[in-house]
């Protein structure tokens, strides 16, 4: 426990670090809500030590099966200090704002087509939006769209490169999957490319249910997004991140799947077994 005390601090100031980021790089943030974001991101930081501190299983899944939470931080790292810099520009206008802006405005247009969730996202932004406020939706929309794209390919990289994850074929599926109980029933390999492919398209549908139920929120409490570009921040990286995340766990267990289907298959043909369904995973 206490040699894995460094690492769990360095991961949790990189957590406080992402919390704190977008009210850093806007300058129009009070300070109540400054300190409502300290608070927060001292929080994650505790989950997080606490987490990679205990050498048994948390609610963190795939702990010990990096890079995949590395990937999934940088994303949404990325996604915040990338919108943080765009709505920036409408106070400090600097050179490196503009362009993150004028590219995210590129990406969202080109992706603002019938159908698509940034088309739903502008049609049911509220009445009184001004054309400065839609373009910086879309702006963020594109450019958190580029990052989990970015994200989901650096993954897909690592599995075929470095055979995540593990290229011996080894898996502690306690502390990699506590949700998850091998025991519970069924094949486990049916099991997890199923639980896979539901995590699949909830991230292909996601994207389209979380605006209709933002809004229906926002209207119950009088809020709005649109209200500072704080709101605007996290809001749009998390409706981003959140179908990554599922995404980037879809591909994880039915990668999963695969390795056990190999491990069984080369011991069927190693030891003979009739049957490899009840092989352990």
């Amino acid at each position: 426990m206490i040699s894995q005390l460094p690492g769990a601090c360095i991961r949790a100031l990189l957590m406080v670090a992402m919390v704190l980021t977008p009210s850093l790089l806007l300058p129009d943030v009070n300070s109540q809500v400054s300190d409502a974001f300290v608070l927060i991101a001292l929080f994650a930081a505790v989950f997080v030590i606490v987490e990679y501190v205990s050498i048994y299983p948390g609610l963190i899944e795939f702990r010990s099966a990096p890079p995949f939470n590395r990937v999934r931080f940088l994303t949404l790292f990325t996604t915040l200090t990338l919108i943080a810099l765009a709505c920036s520009s409408k106070h400090e206008p600097s050179l490196l704002a503009r362009l993150i802006l004028a590219v995210g405005v590129l990406l969202g247009h080109s992706m603002d087509f019938p159908l698509s969730p940034i088309r739903l996202l502008i049609w049911i932004l509220p009445e009184g939006t001004t054309l400065g406020q839609a373009q910086m939706v879309r702006a963020a929309a594109g450019l958190a769209y580029l990052t989990s794209l970015v994200g989901l390919t650096i993954f897909a990289i690592m599995i075929r490169v470095r055979g995540w994850p593990s290229p011996t074929g080894s898996f502690n599926v306690w502390i990699n999957l506590p949700t998850f109980d091998p025991t519970a029933g069924g094949d486990v390999v049916k099991r997890l490319k199923r639980d896979g492919a539901v995590n699949i398209l909830l991230g292909l549908i996601l994207p389209y249910l979380t605006p209709p139920l933002a809004v229906y929120i926002a209207n119950s409490y009088g809020v709005s997004m649109l209200e500072s570009d704080l709101m605007t921040v996290w809001v749009m990286a998390l409706w981003a991140f959140l179908p990554t995340s599922l995404f980037l766990r879809g591909i994880a267990m039915r990668r999963l799947a695969l390795m056990i289907s190999q491990k069984r298959r080369r011991l069927v043909s190693e030891r003979g077994v009739p049957d490899p369904a009840f092989l352990p995973a």
